[in-house]
This record gives structure tokens, sequence and C-alpha cells, in this order.
């Protein structure tokens, strides 16, 4: 999810086309011929999250929906009052299935019955696995996961109790979807839009590029001041999901043009992409080289490699959060022959530098 987020400053050359001007809560901004930026509240340190509304011309398109809370779903509706002057939405498009992102995507499909989902498969997926585990007890893959991070008893029982609450931010899920694909392209805006993947965010994020408008929507996949949790799950402890950002932010880099107009899912819209995917890939090897040299000096646990990565005081809400983007940080260097486990004492694991 996209509560917290790793320091990365927003830096280097990029220009905010539209300054600090933003849409109001129930309002819209046109960016792009029939291109619509609506903005919703979050109750995280993320304060809102952008999503977009085309003029398909007979009918609207969403991309991204906001959580179901009260005060977004009154927003929406104000926005289908004042702007879709009596044309339906027939096609609901969620970059990924983080909640911000596909929470209000059941909700609006039954308010615009017949309006499709699109989105990738294992994104869809993997967010019906997720809220399924809505009242399940933790499961014990997961505490000795976060055991072996070196987490306290308080700490694991605080996992436990908040466990299975990834349902609570999705509303119904559509019981059927259109599969979106890397490569795919289709009309939108009166306009060809081809579809880009990425990974390592979450498993197969879906952003989508616009030649004819120049326009990317790049969802979590690229931001312009914050760098996207890349985590390691308890479901796949021995995953390298930062390899597979770091090749994604490759792949973008080399797709997109340098003028390309950015509509991110948090910040502004900004132009400068080649720019941010340098300074992204860049503060990655250089937070894995400070790792290194933190593993060189002693073994360390898990916790222990915080002070090398983020720039803030951890704990409380965002512990899970850095703990996965530690251990992806971890993996990545056993990976490269770089760090391996020294030694597991009373489920705990100490790494060392190679």
């Amino acid at each position: 999810m996209d509560g917290f987020q790793s320091k990365t400053s927003g830096k280097g050359g990029l220009v905010y086309p539209f300054g600090e001007t933003t849409p109001g809560t129930g309002a819209t901004l046109e960016v792009a011929s029939r291109v619509h930026w609506v903005r919703m509240p979050l109750p995280f340190s993320l304060k809102y999250i952008n999503l977009w509304l085309i003029d398909d011309g007979d009918s609207w398109s969403i991309v991204d929906t906001g959580m179901p809370l009260d005060d977004t779903k009154q927003a929406w509706r104000d926005i289908f009052e004042d702007k879709l002057d009596g044309r339906p939405v027939s096609r609901i498009i969620i970059t990924h299935m983080h909640p911000d992102h596909i929470g209000n995507a059941g909700w609006l499909s039954r308010k615009f019955p017949g309006a499709e989902l699109w989105i990738t498969r294992l994104e869809y997926i993997t967010c019906r696995m997720l809220v399924a585990d809505t009242g399940r007890e933790a499961p014990q893959a997961g505490v000795d996961f976060y055991r072996r991070a070196g987490w306290n008893e308080d700490e694991i029982q605080s996992y436990r109790d908040r466990f299975g609450g990834f349902g609570r931010g999705v509303s119904q899920m559509p019981d059927a979807f259109h599969r979106l694909e890397d490569g795919d392209s289709f009309e939108m805006a009166g306009e060809t839009w081809e579809v880009i993947t990425g990974n390592g965010h979450s498993p197969e994020h879906a952003c989508l590029f616009c030649p004819a408008l120049n326009l990317f929507i790049s969802g979590d996949q690229l931001l312009p001041r914050i760098s996207s949790n890349v985590s390691v799950f308890p479901t796949e402890p021995a995953g390298n999901p930062l390899a597979d950002w770091l090749a994604s932010c490759e792949k973008l880099r080399a797709a997109l043009p340098e003028n390309v107009l950015v509509l991110p899912a948090h910040n502004e819209p900004f132009v400068g992409a080649t720019k941010r995917l340098t300074h992204l890939i860049d503060g990655h090897e250089t937070a894995l080289k400070r790792l290194h040299q933190r593993l060189s000096e002693a073994p360390r646990r898990v916790i222990d490699t915080f002070p090398a990565l983020f720039g803030r005081k951890i704990d409380g809400d965002i512990l899970g959060m850095a703990t996965g983007e530690a251990m992806a940080h971890l993996n990545l260097l056993i990976a490269r022959g770089e760090a391996r486990v020294a030694k597991v004492e009373d489920g705990v694991a100490w790494y060392e530098a190679v």
C-alpha cells in the first residue's frame, strides 16, 4: 500500500505545469483534451490520491477509484451530477490492487450496471485473495516471517490483531473483469492508449500511455516526490521485488519520451520522466551500498538495517512496510551475491555482507 514511502526527494529538474493548482474534492480539472483530474482524500500520511475521468464520447471511463469512504463516495456523486451530462460510466480501469486505487471499483460497478472492470490478471487475483483473508486468524507463516525479521512479541501481537484488514478497504469486487496485458492498445478519449506494465510495487501494475496526447497515467509506478513502497511479504519470503522494480524503471525509461506529461497517483502532474526514473534507480542503488556497508560492520537483523535505508523513525503503523522494504533490499543483495544469512537464532535471522 501507499501509507509508507521511503525517503526520496522530487528534485532533479522536474517541471509541474499546473503549479499548485489542484481540483477540489468533488470537482475536476481538465489536464488534456477529454482527460480530467479528480482528487480524493485518503486516511493516510499521503492525504490524497489522483484519479482520472475520461470523456469517451457516448460514455465515460474512470482510471482508479479511491477508497470506499463516505466522503469519497459523496465526492463521486457530486462529480457524476455535475460532469457526466447523463452519460454512463462504461469502463472502470484499475492500475493496481491497493485499496486507494481499487477500493471503490465494486461500488462504482454497481452504480453503473454494465460498466466493465479493466485490470491485469495478477492484480485482480491478488486482490480477491487478500480480500478472502478478512476474518481469518493470522497465519503462522506470517508470525514466523516477522519474528525472523526481529520483531518483538508486542509487535507480533499487533500483526495478529491487524491481520485481515485489507478487505475493509475494498468494496465487494466485481465477479468478472476485462484483462489488461503489457503491450495492449485500446481507444479512449478518441485516441489510442498503450498498456505498459510494471512490477515490484504490486504484482502486475498497469500504466497507460497515449502518444498522440503525450500523456502517461502512471499510477504508483512513477511518482515525482516519493518512492513507492517495494516490499517482501510473508506469502513469498524469498521474493526479489526490488529487482523487478528496478527493471520496470529501466523499461519505462526506455519507453517514455522525456517531455511526456506524467499523471501520477500521488503528488502533482509533472514533466521529466527520464530524470525522475534515473533518480529512483540511483536512489535504490545508493541505499543498497549503504546497506552493504552496514552489514559489513557486523551481522544485523532486518530491523537493524532501518537506519541505512530510511531517513525517519520506524515504529507503529509503518513498521510492516518498512520491514518489507528492508527485506526487499536484503533479498536483492543476496541475489547479487553480496549478502547472506549468517545465522538463525531463536527464529531470528542475522545477515552479513559477502
